[in-house]
């Protein structure tokens, strides 16, 4: 074979390898692509299903720290508080070591409401405790929630559609949510900042138990990213 051809074909190859790295590369960017693709259309999916004030509050089943199983619809007839909460967030930190969610919490209960303290971390995840653990500290914090729940697969809380820890939910005797937002109105992490911020929780419930409309019914959550399973 002469030199000439030699070269040749060699040229061929490498023109022939190029094309099929630059095919592969190309499909392994549409695949990403549509990877990607799909879970914003999954999120947003999710977004979209998420209940809005005035609509029903979505109907769940989750496991406590105890074991015990509880439904939302089992307190039909009673406003019902859901606080997504995670001991690992400055901002949760913030509410327990102030005192203020526990406080929240116990004025909420004495008027009768029943609440729900959600922590929705999967297990993988860093900030994540076990059942014992979530217990000892929410004891440790002097919390007073009705029950804590585990939603470690995140189904409660993408049915909600709630984003941050904490975000707080109110359910009415009727099943119907009538709050969803933040728990006050000054989105920091400082302790400081409660003594002179808005409680929203505390606004809602005296004003239904008023016999008033809310003035407040959707606010801006704050705080920590829900550390969902992915």
């Amino acid at each position: 074979m002469s030199t000439s051809s030699s070269s040749g074909s060699r040229s061929y190859r490498a023109a022939r390898d190029a094309r099929a790295a630059l095919s592969r590369a190309s499909r392994r960017a549409i695949m990403t692509a549509a990877v990607a693709l799909g879970a914003t259309f999954l999120m947003n999916a999710q977004a979209a299903a998420a209940p809005a004030v005035g609509q029903p509050a979505p109907d769940f089943v989750a496991v406590d720290t105890s074991g015990a199983q509880h439904r939302l619809s089992d307190f039909a007839g009673k406003f019902v508080v859901l606080e997504w909460t995670n001991p690992g967030c400055p901002f949760v930190g913030k509410h327990y070591g102030s005192g203020n969610m526990p406080a929240t919490q116990k004025a909420a209960t004495a008027k009768g409401v029943v609440w729900l303290a959600i922590n929705s971390t999967e297990r993988g995840h860093g900030d994540y405790l076990k059942p014992e653990a979530l217990a000892a500290w929410m004891k440790a914090q002097s919390g007073a929630p009705t029950a804590l729940l585990m939603d470690e697969d995140g189904v409660v809380g993408r049915a909600y559609g709630a984003r941050t820890t904490p975000h707080i939910f109110i359910v009415d005797p009727k099943g119907t949510l009538v709050y969803a937002g933040g728990i006050d109105s000054i989105p920091s992490a400082r302790a400081e900042d409660v003594k002179t911020a808005t409680n929203y929780v505390n606004q809602a419930l005296g004003e239904v138990f008023g016999g008033k409309a809310i003035s407040a019914a959707a606010t801006r959550p704050y705080g920590c990213s829900i550390k969902y399973k992915t």
